[in-house]
């Protein structure tokens, strides 16, 4: 019986208009033979995480660059946590200042990604940390 395959959802939250990362993120990470679903610019942290149940994701990668995540992150990881979600793991990437990674780990996302971080390492991230059967 095949794997099914890890389905991604890629999520640009707030009001940040800068998606070229995203875009190369969600195509290296479809190369690598993931499913993956961009949910496209400025969305709240509801919409976020309805998609995310919707298409039944395994993880949610969110991209940043206005600097808003430390408000929009745990709205996020509030929601999911208000709804009952805990098997999507949440993974971040983008300009976020080394100092609040910490802040974002203890809130529950698993892995930060910063700006010249390799599309192959967060591929292999993903790989070693969800499973599918």
């Amino acid at each position: 019986m095949a794997k099914r395959k890890i389905r991604i959802l890629i999520a640009k939250p707030g009001l940040d208009g800068h998606d070229r990362g995203a875009k190369v993120i969600s195509r290296a990470l479809r190369d690598a033979g993931f499913e993956v679903i961009y949910t496209g610019l400025r969305r709240t942290p509801g919409e976020i995480v309805n998609t995310a149940i919707q298409e039944d994701v395994d993880v949610i990668g969110l991209s940043i660059l206005s600097g808003a995540h430390t408000v929009l992150f745990p709205k996020i990881m509030n929601l999911l946590k208000e709804k009952g979600i805990d098997n999507i793991e949440v993974i971040a990437g983008g300009v976020i200042p080394e100092k609040d990674i910490p802040k974002m780990k203890k809130l529950g996302i698993s892995e930060i990604f910063l700006p010249g971080s390799s599309t192959q390492d967060i591929v292999r991230w993903i790989e070693v940390n969800i499973q599918k059967e």
